[in-house]
């Protein structure tokens, strides 16, 4: 089979593995990677970073990080994750991540941004809800969908001169990047905020403790030099205020306090 058809063929069957749905916001999604392979994927990833990294020996810190993780991680329903909540050493981090199965890391970086055990909720709940989404998974599955499309023109153009291939392919590239991954990623990021928000409601934080939390990252960033939103993987602060806050009354129907 020629290179064209092969990665006709792949791009096809690729399409054809579309059959999750985010929940919550009901999204379809594109999905090649079945969901056991991701987690094994995450937790390798997850014992490579551990392994890099020094755990705080703070019992306080790491005992909120466990104690609020647990409620986050109840409230997503999903008790055939292996949650997992460690705090990473490191106050240059203001970062936190959740890989495919639930493995959680919580940078001591962004404690003094998030004050409380609502504000940690926060950002516990949308790291939560990237793995409960599946949001890696369907990275590599676009990623994947992309790189064919690319090999697929590459075949198309073969015959011509090889520097007109490289120009169009580079373009291509670059056009896909900012046309689709990007665009895709801040997607990815506006539902984490938008089913987190629902999932710290459900744990028992009031969901307005997400927008007081970014009016302080917006706080901490300013000054910092950063590229137009077009070009970034993240929304902009005042985006993420903005949607949150449209979000807050739909969270508030699921918000349970303790």
């Amino acid at each position: 089979m020629r290179p064209l058809r092969r990665a006709l063929v792949a791009l096809v069957l690729a399409s054809l593995a579309a059959c999750q749905t985010v929940p919550y916001t009901g999204r379809s999604q594109l999905l090649i990677l079945p969901e056991p392979a991701e987690w094994q994927m995450g937790l390798d990833s997850y014992r490579q970073v551990l392994a890099k990294s020094r755990l705080s020996s703070d019992p306080v810190a790491t005992g909120q990080v466990r104690r609020v993780g647990s409620r986050i991680a109840e409230a997503t329903g999903r008790r055939d994750y292996r949650w997992e909540f460690n705090l990473i050493e490191d106050a240059r981090q203001v970062n936190a991540f959740c890989l495919p199965g639930g493995k959680v890391a919580v940078y001591t970086g962004i404690l003094p941004i998030t004050r409380d055990d609502a504000g940690l909720a926060a950002v516990l709940a949308h790291e939560a809800a990237h793995a409960i989404a599946r949001h890696g998974g369907e990275r590599v599955s676009q990623g994947l969908l992309v790189q064919t499309g690319l090999v697929a023109t590459q075949a198309a153009l073969a015959r011509n001169d090889p520097r007109t291939v490289q120009t169009v392919t580079a373009l291509l590239g670059a056009g896909a990047t900012v046309g689709l991954l990007l665009p895709w990623s801040r997607s990815q990021e506006s539902e984490a905020d938008h089913l987190g928000l629902i999932y710290m409601a459900k744990a028992g934080y009031h969901p307005e403790a997400a927008r007081d939390l970014w009016v302080r990252m917006a706080d901490a960033a300013r000054g910092r030099p950063r590229p137009p939103e077009f070009l970034a993987t993240h929304p902009a602060e005042a985006t993420r205020i903005r949607q949150i806050e449209a979000w807050i009354p739909e969270a508030l129907r699921y918000y349970q306090p303790r």
